[in-house]
């Protein structure tokens, strides 16, 4: 039986709490986005200019592997909410342990306060992230027609508040003037913004949460028994002790440093995933039926982690590329390389309403893995068109028009488009009945795979290797995409009447 339906209208024709969720996620994003815009630059520039003086491919290998952790955080995230905490505090906590990260980052303490910012916000994204989406639907009964628009408006709220922090937090970085980079940065000041933007949606969120979310949102909705929890802390112990082995033995021979560790974490990132198809595909509990959509899945879930790597690497390599190649003004208008980070949720804001019109009025449109195909055929355009301006005006002739970078945002943003909305929901659609929340842990998992695969790729990205990289990369997400176009049809048969 559905839940009670919820007439509140309060907020916009939507229920009031929608905008108390619409405002967390909004400035959780702020804070997140703000600090990924100038982070690659804290980390390799000088000390002298601010900066924590790592080597660039370093700098951009522990972006990459950032990035990937915290896809991998979701995933122990939702299963606290739904057998320990429930979802009201798990987020509250997540953003607690957020505030704590960027307020760390806004301290002088170098590496140290680097490492332990990154570890706290890695842990609170993955306790805020997952269950914020998860309390939205929680607002509406299954029959209430106001839900595709609540979600709607919601994602717009994520969009609002990555695409205004890559101006605010560099603005603040640079001492509140519009001078691009290369002076000495203030960047413990942007990172205290991006600090106090999380304090502000925690304030929000605690008071609001109070008065217009559910109080079913206090407590789990698959409370653990207390003779299931003596295995899972057996397990955890195990993992921490075998992590902790590792981590010594590394120690013990001199080879404990970051590149091994971002090593280590790589092969979890892509170990993950499958094990969870081979515990999946092995399990009695699942049907034929849903045998065969899991190995539907399968493909699928590797041009995610393709799609990823290159969607991704616009706080990385396309970062390096706007604060090394591109030309900081248009006309007399200077701004800064971070400020390029605000074209992606601005694209997808751009974008999101006429896709919504294509899918709704388009009667013979392609099946999920047509559309995948045509995703990483333009996710790979997005790379090679990068090759361009080096090809034309050379790697070494100075800096290039900052249309080149807006070009291949818009480009990839298309391949989001066709890959991120449609995955979401046929990961939904092809779940076992059993494996149904592991299944969404999944789509997060390619996120988190692919990212970790670009942390070793991107210490291959230089000025010398710009070319080159931008079509190897390139080319391997346009190959995939036209392989994958003449598997539609197989792949669609083993989905089994899902669409």
């Amino acid at each position: 039986m559905g839940k009670q339906k919820n007439t509140d209208t309060s907020f916009l024709g939507q229920p009031r709490g929608l905008s108390t969720l619409f405002f967390t996620e909004m400035w959780e994003r702020f804070s997140y986005y703000g600090m990924r815009a100038i982070l690659l630059f804290y980390m390799y520039y000088a000390v002298s200019k601010g900066g924590l003086g790592f080597d660039q491919a370093t700098a951009a290998s522990i972006m990459s592997i950032y990035g990937s952790l915290v896809y991998m955080s979701g995933v122990v995230g939702g299963w606290l909410s739904d057998r320990v905490w429930g979802s009201r505090r798990t987020v509250f906590f997540g953003g607690v342990l957020i505030m704590f990260g960027h307020i760390a980052l806004s301290l002088p303490f170098g590496a140290t306060a680097l490492f332990v910012s990154i570890a706290l916000i890695v842990v609170g994204t993955g306790l805020l992230k997952p269950n914020v989406s998860e309390m939205v639907g929680g607002l509406y009964s299954e029959t209430d027609h106001r839900r595709d628009a609540g979600f709607s408006m919601f994602v717009f709220g994520i969009n609002l508040g990555a695409a205004v922090s890559p101006w605010a937090v560099p603005f603040a970085a640079n001492g509140f003037g519009f001078h691009a980079f290369g002076n000495t940065m203030n960047f413990h000041a942007g990172f205290s913004l991006a600090a106090i933007g999380m304090f502000l949606g925690l304030i929000q969120y605690y008071f609001d949460g109070k008065k217009y979310l559910s109080k079913d949102s206090l407590y789990p909705q698959d409370p653990i028994e207390k003779e299931n929890l003596r295995p899972i802390i057996i397990w955890s112990v195990i993992g921490v002790i075998a992590l902790a082995a590792i981590i010594g033995l590394l120690g013990l021979t001199g080879n404990l440093n970051i590149d091994n560790v971002i090593w280590i974490i790589t092969i979890v990132a892509i170990a993950l995933p499958i094990i969870y198809f081979v515990m999946m595909l092995s399990s009695r509990k699942v049907t034929k039926v849903e045998r065969s959509r899991v190995w539907a899945y399968v493909p699928l879930f590797i041009a995610a982690a393709v799609f990823w790597a290159i969607e991704e690497s616009g706080s990385v390599v396309l970062a390096l590329f706007a604060a090394n190649r591109t030309v900081l003004h248009v006309g007399g208008w200077h701004f800064a390389a971070a400020n390029f980070q605000t074209l992606n949720p601005l694209f997808i804001m751009i974008l999101t309403p006429f896709f919504v019109w294509l899918w709704s009025t388009w009667d013979k449109q392609p099946s999920a893995p047509g559309k995948f195909s045509a995703g990483l055929i333009f996710a790979g355009a997005s790379y090679l068109f990068m090759a361009l301006p080096g090809i034309i005006h050379g790697t070494t002739a100075g800096r290039v028009s900052p249309f080149w970078l807006v070009g291949s945002w818009f480009i990839v943003e298309i391949a989001e488009m066709l890959i991120s909305p449609i995955g979401l929901s046929v990961t939904t659609k092809l779940a076992p009945k059993v494996f149904q929340s592991q299944m969404m842990s999944m789509w997060f998992l390619a996120d988190a795979a692919g990212q970790a695969v670009n942390a070793q790729i991107v210490k291959l990205y230089s000025a010398n290797t710009e070319i080159i990289y931008f079509v190897a990369v390139g080319l391997v997400s346009v190959v995939f995409g036209i392989v994958l176009c003449f598997f539609v049809k197989p792949i669609h048969r083993l989905m089994d009447g899902v669409d």
